[in-house]
C-alpha cells in the first residue's frame, strides 16, 4: 500500500483538474446537447456548423459536446460561454443562426438576448432556469449535471466535486459507508423502492469471498430514457457510485448491464470506465489504498424481462433471460453463483451526493418514507417534454402542469400512464396524488423505473390498455403459464372490445377476473404487473369499456374499427386539395360540384386527412356509427 493517503490522492488529482480548466477560462467555450434527445433533433449538423465557422473566422474557441439538460422540447441545445458574458443557453438551432451567434456574438460581443433560452448564472438582463416555473419545483441531485459538462472529461467531473464522496467512502469502513446509506433512506429507483442498504448489507454478510455489484442500465419501458439521459450526459457520477456500493459489499467485480440498443450510453461509459482507470480510480489499489475493482460493460440484447434482476443475470451467464423463483435471493445465490446486488443507475448516482452531502441532507428532501428525488421521463400530450427531477412528494398536477407546462393545443387531459407499460392509468381525479411509492401504490399504479406518459382526450383508455399489454404480453419469456396465456387472453379480449365485437358487459366482469388471477399467479414483476393498465382503466374509465360494448362507440374516436371519416361539404374549399395529397389510398376524391368526398371501401382510417385539413375549413370530422346514423337521420328529417 502507498505511502500517501486516500485523500491526498484525491486532492492531487483534483488540483491537477483544476490547473487545467483555469487555463482554459479565458477562451469562449460553446456546449452543444449531444445525447440521443439532441442527436434526433439535429444537434450534430449544429456542432459541426459551430466547428466550421470558428474555424473559418480562425477563432480561439471551444466546442464540447455535452449531455441533456432535460429540455428535451427545445433540442437542438448549446450553451455559449464568453467572458464578461453569463453563459447563454440558445434552443432549437439550425445551421443559419449558429452563424449568426459566431457573427454576432463571438465575435462582435452581441449575444443576441432576445433569442436566448436562458442565462445559466444569474444577472440583470436575463432569467435563469431556476427562474422558470419548472425551477420552482426540480431538484436536481442526479441530473445536477447532465447537460453542463462533458461527459467525456473526467476532469471537468473532478473540478465538480466528483470523485470526492469515492475518497470519503475509501476512508471509511464498508459497514460505515452502507451505515451512511442506511440512515439517508435510499430505497431503489428501478422500480421496487426496496431500501438499498438492506440488499447491500444481506451481500456483504453472505459467505465466500467473491461478490458482485451490477449497474441496471437495461431500460425498455416506452416513452422511458431517464437512465440512457444520466449515462450519456454524466456516466461518471454513476460509475463513482458503483465503485462505492462495491466496495461496501466487499466486490471485486463490477458490472455495468446497458442494452445495446443505447450505444451512446455503452460509449461514453466504456470511455469513463478507461479515463478512471488512468486516474487510479478503477483498477488495483484504487486511490492509493488497499481496494481493487474492476469495472466491465455487458450490453443486453433488448429483451424487456431482462430488465428484472434474475433473468437480467441468467442473460449476462449465457442463459436465456428468464427469472428464477426466489429464494435465494441474488443477494445470496446471484452472478455465478456467487452474492450479487444488482442497482439501477439511478440508485447508484444518488450514492456519491449521500457520502458527500450526509445521510441528514438527503432525509430532507421529499417525503419520510420515500427521501430524496424523482427522475421522470416526462412524454406524451405535454408542451414541455423531457427529462425532469423533483422531490418525493411532488403532486402529478405540478408535474404535469407547472414542471411540463400543461396540455398542447388547449386540450383536456384525460390520464396519465406511470410506471412503465406494467404502470397505471390514473385520471384527472388523481393528480393531486404525491409521487411517492406508497400513495402510487395505493392508487392502482406504480413508481416503475420513471416513465410517465400524459393523455389528452383523444385518447382512448380501452386502447392504451391495449397497447401497453400488447408490449409486455410480446415482452413475457413464456415460462409461466398466467403470464403467458393470461396475457394473451386479455389483449384477445381488449382486441375484440376495440372492434366493437363484443356485445355482452359481463365480458369486463371476466377480464377484471383473469386480470387478477394473471396478478397473483405470475412469477415475476412482469406478470404481476402487467394486468395493472387494465385494472385501473376499468376501475377509473369503465363507461369508455362500456360504450365500447354497449353503443359500439369510441368516445375519444380512437379505434379505427368503431370510426368513419367524413367531409363536411358545406365546411370544403373547392380550391384545397392538401387532404387528397394526403391519402395513402387514392380514398379522397372531387364530386360534381368541386367539394372532396371519402370513398369508405378505400379508406383505411390512417387519420392524415383529419389532421391536415387546414385549420381554417376543419371539414374533415372523425364521426362513430351511432353519430353518423344521426348526421343522416337529422338530414333525412
Amino acid at each position: 500500500m502507498s505511502t500517501v493517503s486516500v485523500s491526498e490522492s484525491y486532492a492531487e488529482l483534483k488540483s491537477a483538474a483544476e490547473e487545467k480548466y483555469n487555463a482554459l477560462q479565458d477562451t469562449p467555450v460553446i456546449m452543444v446537447g449531444t445525447a440521443s434527445c439532441g442527436k434526433a433533433a439535429g444537434a450534430d449538423k449544429v456542432k459541426e456548423a459551430f466547428e466550421e465557422e470558428i474555424r473559418a473566422k480562425g477563432l480561439d474557441a471551444r466546442v464540447v459536446e455535452v449531455g441533456c439538460m432535460g429540455h428535451c422540447y427545445a433540442e437542438p441545445l448549446a450553451v455559449v460561454s464568453k467572458p464578461g458574458f453569463p453563459g447563454l443557453c440558445y434552443a432549437n438551432l439550425d445551421e443559419g443562426f449558429v452563424k449568426r451567434l459566431v457573427d454576432d456574438f463571438l465575435i462582435n460581443d452581441d449575444p443576441c438576448y432576445e433569442y436566448a433560452m436562458v442565462a445559466l448564472e444569474p444577472n440583470e438582463v436575463f432569467p435563469t432556469f431556476s427562474d422558470f416555473p419548472r425551477g420552482v419545483y426540480e431538484h436536481k441531485i442526479v441530473l445536477e449535471h447532465c447537460g453542463f459538462i462533458d461527459p467525456g472529461d473526467i476532469d471537468q467531473y473532478i473540478v465538480e466535486g466528483g470523485y470526492e464522496a469515492l475518497s470519503r467512502a475509501l476512508e471509511m469502513t464498508p459497514e460505515e459507508v452502507m451505515e451512511e446509506i442506511n440512515e439517508s433512506g435510499l430505497r431503489g429507483r428501478g422500480g421496487a423502492g426496496f431500501p438499498a442498504a438492506e440488499k447491500w448489507e444481506v451481500a456483504r454478510e453472505a459467505p465466500g469471498d467473491v461478490k458482485y455489484i451490477i449497474a441496471n442500465g437495461d431500460e425498455g419501458d416506452p416513452g422511458a430514457f431517464m437512465d440512457r439521459g444520466i449515462l450519456e450526459s454524466n456516466p461518471h457520477l454513476v460509475l463513482e457510485g458503483l465503485i462505492i456500493s462495491a466496495y461496501a459489499i466487499g466486490a471485486q467485480e463490477a458490472y455495468f448491464y446497458i442494452r445495446a440498443e443505447y450505444p451512446q450510453a455503452v460509449e461514453r461509459t466504456r470511455e469513463a470506465i478507461r479515463q478512471a482507470k488512468e486516474k487510479g480510480l478503477v483498477g488495483p489499489s484504487i486511490l492509493g489504498s488497499d481496494y481493487d475493482l474492476d469495472v466491465k460493460i455487458f450490453q443486453g440484447s433488448g429483451a424487456f424481462i431482462c430488465g428484472e434482476s434474475s433473468a437480467l443475470v441468467k442473460s449476462m451467464e449465457g442463459h436465456m433471460g428468464m427469472p428464477e423463483q426466489r429464494p435465494p435471493r441474488l443477494s445470496i445465490s446471484g452472478y455465478r453463483g456467487k452474492p450479487t446486488v444488482v442497482n439501477n443507475v439511478k440508485t447508484l448516482g444518488y450514492v456519491p451526493h449521500i457520502l458527500r452531502k450526509g445521510a441528514e441532507w438527503f432525509r430532507g428532501i421529499g417525503n419520510p418514507d420515500s427521501p430524496g428525488t424523482v427522475v421522470f421521463a416526462l412524454v406524451g400530450k405535454v408542451n414541455n417534454t423531457g427529462l425532469v427531477e423533483v422531490p418525493m412528494g411532488t403532486t402529478l398536477r405540478q408535474l404535469i402542469y407547472d414542471v411540463g407546462e400543461g396540455i398542447p393545443g388547449d386540450k383536456q387531459f384525460k390520464a396519465v400512464q406511470i410506471g412503465g407499460p406494467s404502470g397505471g392509468c390514473l385520471p384527472e381525479s388523481a393528480l393531486d396524488i404525491p409521487i411517492d411509492f406508497d400513495s402510487l401504490r395505493e392508487a392502482g399504479a406504480m413508481m416503475g423505473s420513471g416513465g410517465l406518459v400524459v393523455l389528452d382526450e383523444d385518447d382512448c383508455m380501452v386502447s392504451v390498455a391495449h397497447f401497453f399489454l400488447d408490449f409486455t404480453q410480446k415482452e413475457s419469456c413464456g415460462k409461466c403459464t398466467f403470464c403467458r396465456l393470461g396475457t394473451k387472453h386479455m389483449l384477445d379480449i381488449l382486441e375484440r372490445i376495440t372492434r366493437g365485437e363484443e356485445e355482452d358487459l359481463k365480458v369486463l366482469d371476466h377480464l377484471q377476473e383473469l386480470a387478477e388471477d394473471v396478478r397473483a399467479g405470475s412469477l415475476c414483476n412482469l406478470g404481476r404487473t402487467a394486468p395493472n393498465p387494465i385494472l385501473t382503466t376499468l376501475r377509473y374509465f369503465r363507461d369508455e369499456y362500456e360504450a365500447h360494448i354497449t353503443e359500439r362507440c369510441c368516445p375519444a374516436r380512437m379505434c379505427p374499427d368503431l370510426i368513419t371519416f367524413y367531409i363536411e361539404p358545406p365546411k370544403c374549399s373547392k380550391l384545397c386539395s392538401v387532404c387528397v395529397g394526403s391519402c395513402p389510398t387514392e380514398a379522397i376524391y372531387t364530386r360534381e360540384d368541386g367539394l372532396k368526398a371519402i370513398d369508405q371501401e378505400k379508406c383505411v382510417k390512417c387519420n392524415n386527412c383529419y389532421l391536415t385539413c387546414p385549420p381554417e375549413y376543419l371539414a374533415v370530422v372523425k364521426l362513430s356509427p351511432p353519430e353518423l346514423l344521426e348526421e343522416k337521420e337529422g338530414k333525412s328529417s
